[in-house]
């Protein structure tokens, strides 16, 4: 950047020349190991220079190497399965949400890359499409994220720490092409990934199909993937809820929530949450193998740059015999304790805002009965819980906005080494504390409310001031009140803002761009008139990630498992959101987001923890909302509990992780690699095509 500009922001007046010097040198080692292209554009009075990375061939060998990047072996010939798919072609009924997607990315036996073993891996032949896009960018960003600028005691390292700093504006790989359709018929097999995402997923048309999850993969890493694959699988269960529980929306309220059906309907969705669960742990591990990211926490991930740098001292690796950076578990401990200080002061907080919000609740109803208006104090309770729900929601998003910031930076202090260490620790944080944010007033609700009234000539008070009863309909109303305020208004709250705030954003940021009448490019006489493929991706907004939109998901999953009980029409709103959320989510990834680096992932996570936690959680608290909130049954029901949480451990226990048929394909597949990088092979090609023959005839 000019510094005329301002755009170059430094801590202090001297350290321009010291900036531009690191500047310089940092690129001078990227130039020795790319091939680099700079266009400068002018835009009013703003000047933006692109510079285009590539790397050449022993770039990318040497870097695949050493990041572990898998290449293939040999092609899997049996075809992928689905079990709906199954089900229906053997009932003789027509698959409505099948579809026959073009370019369908073909599975490969892989192994770890080695260049002295080039010859063995297939297309080998051709040094332009040996290695995919996707695996280039991750070479390309290994080596920008690992690459010094400055002081290495002070952090300076990477240019995602650029970006943070305003030292550059942005660095993201380029989209292949536009994603709209051509406007004349095309065969679709010529169309680019994109477009085959945004025709055949992200329309809303799509929202009754399989989602091509190979496709995803393909063109946005298996991290996105998995999302989507996790979401996907939801979105599928909840269907069964329409199955299940049909309600009489003109049958009266106490009825509605307060019968025989809602204890039913507790268990049956304390039991879809564990077998969701072993569900999606099975298709985990074959998403995982199939898209070779079964073993990569264990042997392939690499420690974060910024741990690197900062990191106080070496060791070896025990797994890859590698000298290693080493942060002391001593110091991390210490540091972790004082995080955990802070977690609790947060929730401390959390318990402060409930407690005014029910002392809002009391004072308001007291002032409506005062006011001597028959309409407002006939309804006096109604609307002092159902503001106090409104305001309890805008208290919750607030503080859920503050605590997220504290806790990326606690985290940052930790000094985690990887980058799955390190999201799982700050998930962990984020969870616990929004755990308490969302859940307290239902707990309050469900448990604690009209329980300490008293009785007349010796009512209970807290602070001078009278506790809350429950009305005349019972807590179980007001609780699914509650529920329905908090995670429909969130649902609602996040569409919007998932719908239309990116889109402001977005032309906003195409306002700022807009070209000057005369715009000027240099270094590029012979280009057309109009946008660049690097300055239309420019335009695009910033991908944040997938934090927000798995923590939604999850605390949705709490909703409509822990308090099903007291709302059984919660899983009917999650459904709905979550065929809304597919297609908002697929529309900005493919749209209106700049393409991300590419991430691996081997499953979602310490995600898949938290939602053990609750579906376990579950079964105890509907037993207990049930006995202690409902008037229909009396508390003896409370067994339930104990019959539910043996069928659950049963199920657990039934089913296996992992499929046998992934348990024999990884097998296989350690069996090849290790034919492939062996040093002395003599008919290495013969030994893979008759094992996979021998395969597919057991298979």
């Amino acid at each position: 950047k000019e510094p005329k500009s301002g755009l170059l922001r430094c801590p202090e007046p001297n350290c321009l020349k010291e900036h531009c010097l690191m500047q310089i040198e940092a690129g001078a080692k990227l130039c020795r190991k790319m091939d680099l292209g700079g266009h400068k554009v002018v835009q009013g009075k703003t000047k933006t220079t692109y510079v285009l990375l590539s790397a050449p061939w022993n770039v990318l060998c040497y870097y695949a190497e050493e990041i572990s990047v898998r290449v293939p072996l040999q092609a899997v010939t049996t075809p992928i399965s689905i079990w709906s798919e199954k089900i229906l072609e053997k009932l003789h009924i027509p698959n409505i949400m099948a579809q026959d997607v073009p370019n369908l990315p073909p599975d490969y036996y892989t192994c770890q890359f080695r260049s002295n073993k080039l010859e063995r891996f297939l297309g080998h032949e051709n040094k332009d499409t040996f290695f995919k896009t996707t695996q280039r960018h991750q070479i390309l960003y290994e080596i920008l994220a690992r690459t010094p600028y400055g002081s290495l005691k002070r952090g300076e390292v990477g240019i995602g720490r650029l970006v943070s700093e305003h030292v550059l504006t942005a660095a993201f790989p380029l989209h292949e092409g536009p994603f709209e359709m051509p406007k004349t018929p095309v065969d679709p097999q010529s169309l680019n990934m994109r477009q085959i995402l945004h025709h055949y997923w992200a329309r809303w048309a799509c929202w009754r199909k399989y989602q091509p999850l190979d496709h995803i993969r393909e063109y946005f890493g298996e991290k996105i993937a998995l999302y989507f694959a996790w979401l996907g699988k939801t979105e599928h269960t909840f269907n069964l809820y329409q199955d299940i529980k049909h309600v009489n929306m003109f049958n009266l309220a106490g009825l509605l929530f307060d019968n025989g059906g809602t204890v039913f309907f507790s268990i049956f969705m304390s039991l879809w949450a564990v077998t969701f669960l072993e569900y999606w742990k099975r298709t985990s591990s074959i998403l995982s193998h199939r898209w070779d990211c079964s073993e990569f926490e264990e042997i392939e991930e690499r420690p974060r740059p910024e741990f690197t740098a900062l990191a106080p001292m070496t060791v070896r690796n025990p797994v890859t015999g590698a000298e290693e950076p080493y942060f002391p578990e001593t110091q991390r401990l210490s540091r972790t304790l004082t995080g955990n200080m802070v977690i609790i002061l947060m929730i401390a907080i959390v318990l402060i805002f409930l407690i005014a919000i029910i002392l809002y609740r009391t004072i308001l109803s007291i002032i409506i009965y005062r006011s001597q208006n028959g309409f407002f104090i006939f309804s006096a309770g109604r609307i002092a819980s159902l503001t106090g729900s409104m305001l309890n929601l805008l208290v919750i998003l607030l503080l859920s906005r503050l605590y997220t910031y504290l806790a990326q930076i606690l985290t940052r202090w930790e000094m985690h080494r990887t980058q799955t260490k390190y999201e799982d620790a700050f998930i962990l944080k984020v969870f616990i504390f929004q755990f308490v944010n969302f859940y307290s007033s239902p707990v309050y609700i469900a448990f604690f409310k009209g329980r300490f009234v008293g009785y007349p000539g010796k009512y209970n008070t807290l602070l001078g001031i009278r506790n809350e009863d429950c009305g005349a309909s019972g807590c179980l109303i007001e609780l699914a009140q509650e529920l329905l305020v908090i995670m429909v208004g969130k649902q609602v709250i996040s569409n919007i803002q998932e719908f239309v705030l990116p889109k402001l954003k977005a032309w906003w940021h195409r306002r700022k761009l807009k070209p000057a009448p005369s715009q000027e490019v240099i270094d590029e006489p012979d280009s057309e008139p109009g946008l660049s493929p690097w300055e239309a991706n420019y335009q695009l907004l910033v991908c944040e990630g997938l934090f927000d939109e798995y923590l939604e998901m999850v605390l949705q999953f709490g909703f409509i498992t822990i308090f099903v009980a007291a709302c059984p029409l919660a899983p009917l709103f999650a459904l709905i959101n979550n065929w809304v959320e597919v297609r908002l989510d697929a529309q900005k990834f493919v749209c209106e987001y700049r393409r991300p680096v590419v991430e691996r992932a081997q499953d979602i996570g310490i995600w898949l923890t938290i939602l053990k936690f609750i579906s376990y959680l579950a079964v105890i608290t509907n037993a207990f909302l049930i006995a202690f909130t409902s008037d229909f049954l009396p508390r003896s029901i409370c067994f339930l509990n104990h019959v539910v949480l043996l069928i659950g451990r049963i199920i657990d226990w039934m089913v296996p992780d992992i499929p046998e048929e992934v348990e024999i394909k990884v097998k296989r597949e350690h069996y090849m690699a290790k034919e492939a990088l062996a040093e002395n092979q003599a008919s290495f090609l013969e030994t893979i095509i008759d094992g996979c023959n021998c395969y597919e005839k057991i298979y």
